[in-house]
């Protein structure tokens, strides 16, 4: 018999990804047909290149600490759907997400049957999580956007109470632009002009240049990083100061040297959204608990197992960087990328911080030939090869690595879909799933 959830998981497959035509109207119609749940709390707005999920769950988990009730929208998801939508902390149980979403799914029936009246399956998902937090009696939301920012589907909050901007690459350049500055443009269109909402990361020189041109032309003003807080390091704790408050011996529960940025920048969101200072007990307790599956997760066992979400070329710099940290022996990368993304940027990051590449293929329609990884990643001097399916390209990591080592697995979100749920279906414990399970402090 199917349950409800596969129901919904069966409707939300059978829908395009992407609509017929940008904008939107028809993500305002289907929302105003569900009675706009969107406008029964206060957001907080995540755009950015990368850290957009880290970011969203910490600034999150600081909210709900406080006291607030708090839904969270992010994406992609990397084994359940349902992992798309939190209400403070964990994943909405299965029969609330499919509410939502055949709920969503009845109002869209009524809009017609036009191109441009057929919902996609992010329109469908987006208004489901706002209608879900709606439900749930939610005092505040963090929405992660999915694509861009001027005509993603969750750009119908106005930039919420506060617009976060994480950091600026080149990425989609088909979609976004072909500059910094464009895509940055993109981004920052959520935020309406005049707002003085905004919460800014970390960003490299050429991101700031092109940012802080664009929010003195649209009186754009609010929080940076290094200017208005900041993040300091002290070992394996992390000082954040801002506004007047220092909140020193952070420990938090994701990994990464990256990680203290989209830290701070959560906190710095989470003050600017609560409008009052921060609990630092609280501040503590909430940033040590956060986990976000999928990045820099690691399963037990020998040789040891690192997935990573790193899916463009400042992810995989960024996952680099820290691989001395979590690292051991030698160290083989798992690789599917999807074939939008610049892969000679992808591999050049990898060379020489792994041993071996093996290319694989994931599910996706768009991944990318694996001889054509293999190709590029030989002409880097990487020893590499090609092994198809997910679950044999990961027998021949383990073997490579040998028992002492690291099997990393990058390149694609998708292809960490593949391999969780089958870590997951083989009874591994992850980082997630351990902490699940300790009693409660």
């Amino acid at each position: 018999m199917t349950s409800a959830y596969d129901a919904a998981v069966a409707y939300l497959r059978g829908l395009d990804l992407l609509g017929m035509k940008f904008g939107l109207e028809r993500m305002h119609r289907l929302l105003a047909a569900l009675g706009d749940p969107h406008r029964r709390y206060p957001c907080v707005q995540v755009v950015g290149t990368n850290g957009k999920t880290s970011t969203s769950r910490m600034c999150a988990a600081v909210l709900s600490a406080h006291g607030l009730r708090t839904g969270t929208y992010l994406s992609p998801h990397v084994v359940g759907w349902n992992e798309r939508v939190e209400v403070d902390g964990p994943a909405l149980a299965p029969d609330a997400f499919a509410r939502a979403v055949m709920g969503v799914r009845d109002a869209a029936e009524g809009m017609g049957d036009g191109d441009d009246d057929r919902v996609t399956q992010f329109e469908v998902l987006t208004a489901a999580g706002y209608l879900a937090f709606a439900d749930a009696g939610c005092d505040a939301a963090v929405v992660e956007a999915g694509l861009g920012g001027r005509w993603d589907a969750t750009n119908v909050i106005d930039g919420g109470r506060v617009t976060v901007l994480t950091n600026i690459a080149l990425e989609h350049t088909d979609l976004l632009g072909d500059t910094v500055a464009a895509i940055a443009g993109e981004k920052l269109a959520v935020a309406p002009d005049g707002s003085d909402g905004l919460v800014v990361g970390r960003l490299e020189a050429e991101a700031d240049v092109a940012v802080r041109a664009i929010t003195r032309a649209r009186r754009l003003s609010g929080w940076w990083l290094g200017d208005d807080f900041t993040v300091t390091a002290d070992g394996d704790a992390v000082t954040v100061s801002l506004d007047g408050e220092v909140h020193g011996g952070l420990h938090l529960g994701v990994r990464g040297a990256f990680q203290r940025d989209n830290a701070a920048t959560a906190l710095a969101a989470a003050r600017r959204f609560t409008g009052a200072p921060l609990d630092p007990a609280r501040v503590r307790d909430a940033l040590r608990d956060v986990r976000v599956p999928g990045r820099l997760e690691e399963f037990p066992g020998r040789p040891r197992m690192i997935i990573d979400g790193a899916h463009n070329p400042a992810g995989m710099q960024a996952l680099v960087a820290t691989l001395p940290e979590v690292a051991t022996g030698r160290v083989v990368a798992v690789v599917s990328l999807l074939d939008d993304k610049d892969a000679g940027a992808m591999l050049t990051a990898l060379a020489g911080a792994v041993d071996a590449v093996v290319a694989t293929r994931s599910r996706h329609a768009r991944a990318r030939d694996p001889r054509d990884i293999v190709a590029r990643a030989e002409a880097l001097g990487i020893a590499a090869v090609d092994v198809p399916a997910a679950d044999a390209a990961i027998r021949r990591a383990r073997s490579l690595a040998g028992p002492d080592g690291t099997v990393l697995v990058c390149g694609s979100l998708y292809l960490l879909a593949d391999v969780r749920a089958g870590l997951d279906a083989g009874g591994a414990e992850t980082p997630d799933s351990q902490a699940r399970q300790d009693p409660p402090a």
